[in-house]
């Protein structure tokens, strides 16, 4: 059964999820920054059927989100999977899930992985978001406007959503 696509939704977020919303991507996305490059070390980590791996490996090259090059050891494989710089922009994402999960999912005190900075061996900060001064922002501190490519539509929505909130 085919899902719903996002791709016609006039949402950034509803259109990231067209592209990455996937769990096994969002799980080959998590090998790729634990350095996994390699098909057969997807298959092995995730216990992913071939064809499915290949199917989002192809999806996330094809998107520009990894890359793949001829492996420097042919002998392990003909290539590899690399993450571009807008994969590696989706870091703080995939950081972000994990913390979250860590919080409401799994419970601080069982932790499977914590994340630390390599140079202090510290524990890294959780994401946040903050105003530009540097100031974490609640939910309630912040506003959703039309952008230059919003539809009628949407500017009508947030108008409206602004004017509840007596902000307009």
């Amino acid at each position: 059964m085919r899902r719903k696509t996002f791709a016609h939704m006039n949402c950034s977020v509803a259109r990231a999820l067209e592209v990455v919303g996937e769990w096994w991507s969002m799980l080959i996305l998590r090998e790729a920054f634990m350095g996994t490059r390699r098909f057969a070390d997807f298959q092995r980590h995730l216990g992913i059927a071939r064809n499915i791996l290949s199917a989002r490996l192809r999806k996330l090259t094809r998107q520009g989100i990894l890359r793949r090059v001829p492996a420097p050891d042919p002998r392990a494989g003909r290539y590899e999977y690399r993450l571009t710089d807008k994969g590696r922009a989706l870091f703080p994402v995939i950081t972000a899930l994990r913390q979250w999960a860590d919080r409401w999912v799994v419970g601080m005190d069982k932790l499977p992985v914590r994340a630390i900075e390599i140079a202090s061996g510290e524990d890294i900060a959780e994401v946040k978001v903050a105003s530009r001064a540097g100031r974490e922002l609640a939910p309630s501190e912040v506003a959703l406007v039309a952008g230059p490519g919003a539809t009628r539509a949407t500017r009508a929505r947030l108008a409206a959503i602004l004017k509840a909130r007596n902000l307009s």
